[in-house]
């Protein structure tokens, strides 16, 4: 494998770095999509600040997975679905993909469902009708922008930096018990609902088809010909994902706190749109209004990010590509199904998440079994201490999983 890739782009160190940053901003969006509006609000209503920890502890664990995943990709010049097709056997292969598509439905509901929501609390739009809008505008992102990924990039950032301004403008109005604040970032439960609803932050958090994802968007932007050498490449990366996901992180944090300040202890019923009508009452319209505006943007965002993951997905592990706009048509279904059956949105949000944590070790462990080879990642392979960090991670998640799925069946 070669260190270098010939004929290095013009600029000085400063352009050139910033001309490697990008990829870990449009996986972010993964981790503010409408799933964590609806489990950090949820947890903030019903346990105050109780879950903080999580959120920080979940976030500390994707910025290390987004990492493993954007360095595999610039180190390799292939995907993680490709490599996984080409190290393990077809059975394997065959059921990772199944098991991906699952995480990509449940992702492409959470996007949906809050962008629904959204469109319903700023215009009273019906949210089947909703659905079909967000479907027709994350598809015209995609049709605009992939053949350009600096392009979706852009739009990609600039809908993340609308949701971030959202919370952050949130947090000046309101005031924040600092004390309980600090209490949340100690590790605790209470009580099944809480582990539950933990579970589900987690999958909000630590998404699966940002992992699958990461690694196409390095393997494209640095692929054979860019002119980067390959150690500069993935210093870049490191940094690209501490600042992406540091700020994805802060505005989950945030979210919860809002939600913690303004809905815990009082009669508002611990939704999407309870939340939103009790931001009305306790800091004011533009509050509200704001606080719509960031889902929508996360909505039509995270949907776009969720077809461009699953087309990465399928293309990887099984070497086929289907048209964008039938994986768009064919990601509305489900969603559409559960807008037109009048379910519950924040429940069905929550419970996306919750599937989405089960879907997690199947991301992560061939994830950090291929960034362990060195036969695969040549002068690049994992420090020890690094793979014992992952696996230690995707353990913690595993057994959390294990502990929900025998406290659910007790009860």
């Amino acid at each position: 494998m070669s260190d270098t890739i010939p004929v290095p782009p013009p600029g000085g160190v400063k352009q050139r770095l910033i001309a490697m940053m990008g990829p870990a901003f449009v996986a972010a969006v993964a981790y503010i999509d409408p799933g964590n509006f609806a489990t950090n609000v949820e947890g903030g209503a019903r346990f105050g600040f109780l879950l903080l920890w999580v959120v920080l502890v979940a976030n500390v664990v994707a910025m290390l997975l987004q990492y493993l995943s954007a360095k595999l990709g610039a180190a390799t010049g292939r995907t993680l679905p490709e490599l996984v097709r080409d190290h393990y056997r077809r059975p394997v292969v065959w059921g990772l993909w199944l098991q991906a598509e699952v995480v990509i439905i449940m992702t492409d509901l959470a996007e949906f469902i809050g962008g629904a929501v959204a469109l319903n609390l700023l215009f009273g739009l019906p949210l089947l009708h909703g659905g079909i809008v967000i479907a027709v505008a994350s598809f015209l992102i995609l049709a605009g922008c992939t053949a350009r990924q600096r392009r979706f990039e852009a739009v990609i950032s600039a809908l993340l930096a609308v949701v971030a301004g959202g919370f952050l403008y949130q947090m000046l109005q309101i005031k924040v018990p600092l004390g309980e604040v600090a209490s949340g970032f100690i590790p605790r439960f209470d009580g099944q609902a809480s582990l539950l609803l933990a579970a589900g932050v987690v999958g909000a958090t630590v998404m699966p088809h940002a992992v699958y994802l990461h690694s196409a968007l390095t393997q494209e932007r640095f692929g054979p010909g860019r002119g980067f050498r390959r150690g500069t490449l993935i210093r870049a990366q490191r940094m690209d994902v501490v600042l992406a996901m540091g700020a994805a992180g802060l505005v989950n944090m945030m979210m919860l706190v809002a939600a913690a300040a303004m809905l815990h202890g009082t009669a508002a019923e611990p939704t999407l749109a309870g939340a939103h009508a009790q931001f009305a009452q306790s800091a004011g319209s533009l509050t509200a209004l704001l606080f719509a505006i960031a889902l929508l943007a996360s909505g039509v965002a995270s949907s776009s990010v969720g077809v461009y993951a699953g087309q990465v997905v399928m293309q990887g592990f099984l070497r086929r590509r289907i048209p964008l706009y039938v994986r768009r048509c064919l990601a509305v279904v489900p969603a559409l199904a559960v807008l037109a059956f009048g379910v519950e949105p924040t429940q069905a949000l929550v419970f996306s998440q919750v599937v989405l944590s089960f879907g997690i070790p199947f991301a992560l462990v061939p994830l950090i079994l291929l960034t362990r080879r060195p036969d695969v990642m040549g002068d690049w392979v994992n420090r020890k201490v690094t793979t014992i960090a992952a696996a230690f991670a995707s353990l913690v998640i595993i057994l959390l999983n294990a502990v929900l799925v025998i406290l659910t069946s007790a009860s």
